[in-house]
């Protein structure tokens, strides 16, 4: 399905009756990094993937303002206004995530249940969001300068991926073609207006967010396990489950384990 929001052009893959589920992708993913968990959710869920804006099927506009996370939170408003859904759960993973967390705090009255896997709320200090603003220009200047296939090789061997090397082999190479199936001016332009120093910190407002939320973590991936552990502590409604031999991305290393607890999270109406 294709939905077209203020001149933008999105991707939107829609399965199943029931309580809407809106997943966002991370960074370098598209909608089809949901599809093994389609037929399990559908069940119950009218679920609703999106290429968010810059990847897979998606518009990759040259604006950067176009990217910025309170831009995106409007669109993803403006995607469930023209779907007729008025409320939803939501599931985020990594930037999709942080994009998840930023439409929860602007739109609240949208969001049902959140699911944040691997996700942060930012970065708490503007030296901290400087540093990493740094780090992201130079890594779009890469990608704009190297290309996609030289981006792709060294994004899929930062640390941050290396339990994904104990995956099988096809399940890598699945992964490295749905990458390449994003372009140069998406993945830069991602980069610089939703990047993690880009977007709001929303750690001083943790404690205000209404919504039940549970957090997920690989028990490998030590950094988000430190954040998870604080946000835990910050929130009211929230919850925390480390999922044990996984790294970053979870429902990528642990399909089944994932598949359910979120199943059983949201079952809990």
């Amino acid at each position: 399905m294709n939905v077209t929001i203020d001149g933008i052009h999105y991707h939107v893959e829609s399965i199943g009756e029931g309580f809407p589920l809106l997943l966002l992708h991370g960074f370098t993913g598209d909608s089809t990094t949901w599809k093994p968990f389609f037929s399990q959710w559908s069940k119950d869920h009218k679920v609703i993937a999106v290429d968010i804006i810059g990847h897979g099927k998606s518009a990759s506009p040259k604006d950067v303002q176009r990217y910025e996370s309170v831009s995106v939170s409007k669109d993803i408003r403006k995607i469930l206004d023209q779907l007729e859904i008025g409320k939803a759960d939501v599931l985020g993973y990594s930037m999709g995530g942080r994009l998840a967390l930023s439409f929860s705090f602007l739109y609240p009255e949208y969001v049902h249940k959140l699911i944040l896997e691997s996700a942060s709320p930012g970065l708490a200090s503007e030296e901290e969001r400087e540093t990493r603003r740094i780090q992201d220009e130079n890594l779009s200047r890469f990608i704009q300068e190297n290309g996609i296939e030289s981006f792709v090789k060294y994004w899929g061997n930062i640390p941050l991926f290396s339990t994904q090397k104990k995956m099988p082999i096809h399940k890598q190479q699945e992964i490295r073609k749905q990458r390449l199936q994003n372009s140069v001016i998406g993945l830069s332009n991602s980069l610089l207006g939703m990047g993690t120093g880009a977007q709001p910190s929303w750690w001083d407002k943790l404690q205000e967010l209404e919504i039940e939320t549970l957090l997920l973590t690989g028990d490998q991936d030590q950094k988000f396990c430190l954040i998870a552990d604080k946000m835990v502590k910050m929130m009211k409604h929230a919850q925390w489950k480390n999922i044990k031999e996984s790294g970053h991305a979870i429902h990528v290393e642990q399909p089944e384990k994932f598949g359910t607890i979120v199943s059983e999270f949201l079952s809990n109406f």
